[in-house]
């Protein structure tokens, strides 16, 4: 049988009292308590400061702590043009989009200041219309070749990647943007809408949604700039979800698995999803979302709608092992 020894390196310290600076993953026996105790990474969600603008299907861009949510939906039928910028406690709104739409599509791994919202379902309209931001303005952009909504999405300012969605029904069409123009670029392997998406235009991830006829589907793709790969599936089959990371540290979260929302999150490490102990503090689909695996922002839907939260896996805790 191997021991803790030969796979640490070094036997469990015995001590008194609990060490006041501990190491990750170290491990010691605590004798005053007669528990032996370890430190752990925890990966948790915390609440943010609320919306100015209560919604759902809103686009975000940015970080944790400069990020960027635009659009969406303020009663699930309406649309709104509504734009906030998000400091790490407190959202500020400031100039609206061009056109008011909900369930967009957004370049996550955008900047507060070089945003890309685009499709989604204006009122009236196609869902072909795309808008960058400056850091103070939107302008109309290029339109996408094919309207939808409920598009998954990812990339940049200047090189985002629109995949799947409604068209009216499901699609696995994909459009690349290289700053100027949308260009078709070949399908996703399975037709889906209300999905999301994770990384960069030449390396990306595409995972959740419904697919046809209609049951929500676990399904993970990858993508390399030119094709799309089927990798393993979520944990969690669920459509109108949020993510954000990038290809190979991805964060899933969110959604709705008939007949409610979960709050369920789970972490993709390159090669497999993990379901987190814990998820959000409210169950919610049809959320916007930004930021990393290490440090994301889920914004809005749910009840009242104005709800932001935090999350972070940079967190440690004690715990006793027995």
């Amino acid at each position: 049988m191997t021991t803790f020894k030969e796979i640490r390196g070094t036997a469990i310290q015995v001590v008194s009292s609990d060490p006041s600076n501990p190491e990750l993953g170290q491990i010691w026996y605590n004798s005053s308590s007669g528990t032996l105790k370890g430190y752990k990474t925890v990966n948790a969600w915390s609440s943010g400061g609320n919306l100015n603008t209560a919604r759902n299907s809103a686009g975000g861009a940015g970080t944790q702590t400069s990020a960027l949510a635009f659009s969406g939906s303020p009663n699930g039928t309406a649309t709104t043009a509504a734009t906030e910028s998000y400091n790490g406690s407190s959202w500020t709104s400031v100039n609206n989009m061009n056109t008011a739409r909900r369930n967009i599509g957004s370049a996550k791994s955008g900047t507060q200041t070089a945003a890309l919202g685009f499709a989604g379902y204006p009122i009236p309209g196609t869902g072909t219309s795309s808008e960058s931001w400056n850091g103070t303005s939107w302008t109309a952009t290029p339109s996408l070749n094919t309207g939808k909504q409920l598009t998954g999405s990812l990339g940049i300012a200047t090189a985002a990647l629109a995949f799947g969605g409604y068209a009216p029904g499901v699609t696995a069409a994909t459009e690349s943007w290289n700053g100027s123009s949308w260009t078709t670029v070949n399908n996703m392997n399975t037709s889906r809408g209300g999905l999301t998406g994770a990384g960069l235009q030449t390396a990306g991830l595409g995972f959740g949604g419904t697919s046809a006829p209609g049951p929500v589907t676990a399904a993970t793709e990858s993508y390399n700039g030119t094709s799309w790969t089927s990798v393993n599936s979520l944990n969690t089959a669920r459509t109108y979800l949020a993510g954000c990371g990038t290809q190979t540290a991805a964060l899933g979260f969110g959604g709705f698995i008939p007949p409610t929302a979960t709050g369920a999150t789970e972490l993709w490490n390159g090669t497999s999803w993990t379901s987190n102990p814990t998820g959000l503090a409210t169950a919610r689909s049809s959320l916007g979302g930004t930021g990393t695996q290490t440090a994301a922002l889920a914004i809005g839907s749910g009840s009242p709608g104005n709800a932001t939260e935090e999350w972070n896996s940079i967190a440690t805790q004690t715990i006793t092992v027995s």
